[in-house]
């Protein structure tokens, strides 16, 4: 085979292209990985994971000229100086807001897998029937049922740990034991379960962190510095797990510094050819040829690269007959919520660094809880005592003051929610060709924003974990709301749609582009709706899922 042409091509090494590189490879297929940004080895380069915190230069702060060439990682929690290099430079890779978008983005290998919540969640049956039943955008194109057994088949080989809750509405899967919840979480979620009885839940947050070894991984060591980079493997992540599984093939090579342009089109047989690149270390560019492409960039790149596509064909770019390409932008809207304090246990404390707390699963809108707004919630949280960063009132200053801060303080619980955003053709992203990133290629403009519903949802969530707190046993319970970007939740959705037809989606049911049935796209691009679990989990599955229906149809010759 000639160097520059494989069977299938993956561009992204993130959570959705490990996935992709992964299963092609051990389904036999001879796979080219690209990654726009530079190696990230597994261990190697976790620089700071086994650094106590005394030894950052700047203890956990961020410097003046970060924070200038960073503005968008500033605009929140992110901007810590031990990840400060995972992010993309904001200088060489510009984006325009028409209104506000908080766009967090990881250019290295890996991308964003090392640096996710890992919280992990199937959807249900009513989350695919939304859109359907509620005439909202077009119906997905898939049910629960074709997904289950791919929920199966990635978390037995990602490791998720968690209870096995039975809620008709967050199934259950194939899990490892769960993490405990802690003693004041326990007696909370049993106040809250006689106050509401079987309507609302605390239970403990399933995460992609594995309770027992697994293949090479050892298991989590409760650290929670996962956004390091793991030296364990405790959770997963393209480094840990899917990478090395795809290499062990022995099918696999991996271009880093490879910055996919475009598409490459073979018009007279109406199928992709291969992938254009630009070298960001040398701006040359090159040409891959394959039988496959799958686009794993992230929701927004992936969007980008197929506008940049077989423009001599569609203006619009590859996948933009239906109208639908870069419409529908979703995300999480959250940076609300609530905490209070817990009054006793002042003997009891915890062991280690849980990497995860608990969850409180949608309850708006089922059952018999109906609102004024369209869908529902989650909060994710914890019950945890106060440290030395707390305040001592009566205590201000002095010998008096340090003694009394190295005792733990009183326990404080509270969530964070987590809400829906319903998929809007108008929230949109385009090529805005008036700015060039560092290679002179157009970038792109965002313009969306959260509506009515989503207003309405964000009252409703912060009122009822006020209640739910206060049922709880939770005092002088203590609410916030700073507001919403689009962006901000870093769960970016909905660029390319699939459906059941060609006319209004952008993708069919496995991931394939209408206009040429050889491009997948696989990462948070083919979302139809949002839900409010986190979504990696099920981009996990559907990514699979595609993988052996491309291979499938390769087999017979279909593409």
């Amino acid at each position: 085979m000639p160097d520059n042409q494989y069977d299938a091509i993956v561009v992204g090494s993130g959570i959705s292209g490990g996935w992709a590189a992964k299963e092609l490879c051990e389904r036999g297929l001879k796979v080219l990985l690209l990654e726009r940004g530079g190696p990230h080895e597994h261990i190697k380069d976790y620089k700071t994971a086994n650094k106590n915190p005394w030894e950052m230069p700047h203890r956990g702060a961020t410097t003046v000229q970060q924070r200038k060439d960073y503005p968008v990682i500033h605009r929140g929690w992110a901007a810590n100086e031990a990840v400060m290099d995972a992010w993309a430079n904001e200088i060489e890779n510009p984006y325009t807001e028409v209104k506000p978008f908080t766009w967090w983005r990881s250019y290295r290998f890996g991308g964003r897998s090392i640096l996710w919540g890992r919280q992990s969640y199937r959807w249900s049956e009513m989350d695919f029937e939304a859109n359907a039943k509620d005439g909202i955008a077009i119906p997905w194109p898939v049910n629960y049922k074709e997904i289950a057994p791919w929920y199966d088949h990635v978390e037995s080989f990602a490791g998720i740990s968690g209870a096995l809750d039975g809620l008709a509405h967050l199934p259950d899967g194939k899990f490892m034991p769960p993490f405990d919840l802690n003693c004041v979480e326990k007696d909370v979620a049993a106040r809250i379960k006689k106050q509401y009885g079987d309507t609302r839940h605390m239970i403990v947050g399933r995460v992609a962190n594995i309770t027992k070894p697994l293949e090479n991984r050892p298991g989590c060591q409760s650290r929670n510095r996962c956004w390091e980079g793991c030296p364990f493997g405790g959770y997963f992540s393209t480094q840990s797990s899917t990478f090395p599984a795809a290499m062990k093939t022995g099918n696999l090579v991996v271009r880093p510094y490879s910055l996919v342009m475009r598409v490459l089109m073979d018009n007279d047989k109406k199928k992709a050819s291969g992938v254009e690149i630009m070298d960001t270390e040398t701006s040359k560019t090159y040409q891959f040829k394959s039988k496959l492409v799958f686009l794993c960039a992230s929701a927004l790149n992936s969007a980008w690269v197929l506008m940049n596509s077989a423009t001599d064909i569609w203006p619009g770019g590859l996948g933009s007959s239906s109208g639908e390409l870069g419409h529908n932008v979703m995300d999480h809207h959250y940076n609300l919520g609530a905490s209070g304090d817990i009054e006793g246990y002042e003997d009891q404390y915890y062991f280690g660094r849980r990497p995860t707390g608990f969850y409180i699963p949608r309850f708006a809108n089922i059952g018999n809880d109906k609102r004024d707004f369209l869908r529902g919630y989650g909060y994710q949280g914890s019950a945890s005592r106060t440290g030395w960063s707390r305040d001592v009132a009566e205590l201000n200053i002095g010998k008096d003051l340090k003694d009394g801060l190295t005792e733990a303080g009183g326990w404080e619980i509270g969530a964070t929610g987590f809400g829906e955003i319903l998929p809007y053709h108008e929230n949109r992203i385009f090529l805005d060709s008036n700015v060039k990133d560092k290679w002179g290629l157009p970038v792109l403009s965002m313009d969306a924003e959260l509506k009515d519903n989503e207003r309405k949802m964000r009252k409703a969530i912060v009122d009822d974990l006020r209640a739910i707190l206060e049922a709880g046993g939770a005092k002088n319970v203590r609410s916030y709301d700073v507001g919403h970007a689009m962006g901000h939740g870093i769960h970016e959705m909905g660029t390319a749609r699939m459906g059941s037809d060609p006319k209004n989606s952008v993708l069919n049911k496995y991931n394939q582009v209408w206009d040429a049935k050889n491009v997948f796209v696989t990462d948070g691009a083919f979302m139809v709706s949002s839900a409010c679990q986190n979504p990696s989990l099920t981009y996990m599955a559907f990514t699979a899922r595609a993988a052996a229906h491309a291979v499938d149809e390769l087999k017979k010759q279909n593409l």
